[in-house]
């Protein structure tokens, strides 16, 4: 014999489940988060690197590295700001829009020797300020990502491209 009892989710069974749903949600979201920076440090690396592959063939056409608006200085200091006018010099024959910016949205740091014949390109990470760089690898994203001829210094954990 069947009941009439209408169909539906008890208040229990609806409580249940948006617990399970809200575990989940605290287990991927720090995740997805620590993806999204990594994403940018990533494309930072990557923007960096043809940057310098820029700069690299720049300096074997003219025997010098592009000035880049920017004042010569100790290549293992953070450097000068770049701009949005910066390496106008490189468009478009050795890349057609060099990229300025990391993935965090702030403008790299670039510097020359008076020479110019050694650079360094700086991105300052999440936090967008000068740390002291430690060489090696590292692993918070607040740490500076540089890139000196040809080679990265410091750079975040992982393998690199």
């Amino acid at each position: 014999m069947r009941r009439n009892r209408p169909s539906g989710f008890t208040l229990i069974e609806l409580l249940i489940v948006i617990a399970i749903i809200g575990i989940l949600a605290a287990i991927a979201i720090p995740n997805l988060l620590n993806a999204v920076q990594r994403g940018k440090q990533k494309r930072t690396m990557a923007d960096m690197k043809a940057l310098a592959v820029a700069l690299e063939a720049y300096q074997v056409d003219n025997s010098v590295y592009p000035a880049a608006t920017c004042n010569p200085g100790n290549f293992t200091t953070p450097g000068t700001l770049l701009g949005t006018d910066s390496f106008t010099n490189l468009t478009p024959t050795y890349l057609a829009h060099p990229p300025v910016t990391d993935g965090w949205g702030h403008f790299l740091r670039y510097n020359l020797d008076a020479a110019q014949e050694h650079y360094n390109l700086r991105s300052l990470g999440r936090n967008g300020v000068a740390n002291a760089l430690v060489c090696g690898t590292t692993t918070n994203f607040n740490d500076d990502i540089v890139f000196s001829d040809g080679a990265f210094l410091q750079w975040p954990e992982g393998t690199q491209y």
